[in-house]
């Protein structure tokens, strides 16, 4: 079977990515040490390799070795702390671009060589916010209209790799929780996208025939 790589491994999108991909890849998670990871690895008999993104000589360390490598995906990331521009810190915004843009740039360099050799798909988990601005999101939207321009410039830059951004709407998972609180609201998951959505979208991505090159794909939850 082909192999896929996928970060944020252990929960939410990222672990429903690799449920969805189960059945047809052969799977390297990636992700912070934790028994969540542990338990996805063991459920689907996956590999699990516990690292945080961030450290880049470890993970450098941790997939030196990998060298068969059909698709990556950069599911991994941060939400912000929902402030205006006047009150975000440096530290902020350093730390929403550090995980959520250079973590997934420094991976996918990292991995490159096995990627070529495969013809390999690459697909970066973007968000709304990447593709427009609402107030208070201003750091976060930077750092996913970089992963943007990230995506954008390894297509033009690798022509032999097919790379795919997944734009999805609000999602219903543990971050989306924290976030409706943050705003003082009532959570009710029926407004937001499932994991499993975001997941088969992923996957059909993947699952396109070879002739196709899925370059972006928008979510939004439809409306109640």
């Amino acid at each position: 079977m082909p192999t896929a790589l996928i970060t944020g491994a252990s929960r939410g999108v990222g672990a429903a990515v690799a449920h969805a991909l189960a059945p047809t890849h052969d799977l390297l998670l990636l992700a912070r040490p934790s028994d969540a990871l542990t338990a996805v690895a063991g459920e689907l008999d996956a590999t699990a390799v516990a690292v945080d993104l961030t450290d880049h000589a470890t993970v450098a360390q941790a997939v030196g070795a990998v060298t068969d490598l059909d698709v990556v995906v950069h599911s991994a990331g941060i939400a912000s702390s929902l402030r205006p521009v006047a009150e975000t810190s440096a530290a902020e915004w350093r730390e929403l671009m550090e995980i959520n843009v250079v973590a997934a740039a420094e991976l996918t360099r990292l991995l490159l060589p096995a990627l070529r050799a495969a013809g390999g798909h690459v697909v970066f988990l973007n968000s709304g916010a990447g593709q427009r601005v609402n107030p208070g999101w201003t750091p976060y939207a930077a750092s996913k209209f970089a992963l943007r321009a990230l995506a954008d410039g390894l297509r033009g830059e690798e022509p032999s790799l097919r790379v795919t951004s997944i734009y999805p709407g609000r999602i219903d998972t543990d971050m989306q929780r924290e976030i409706v609180a943050r705003e003082g609201g009532d959570y009710d998951p029926s407004q937001f996208l499932t994991a499993g959505t975001v997941a088969a979208a992923v996957a059909a991505a993947v699952a396109a025939p070879a002739d196709a090159h899925p370059t972006d794909v928008t979510l939004r939850p439809r409306a109640h």
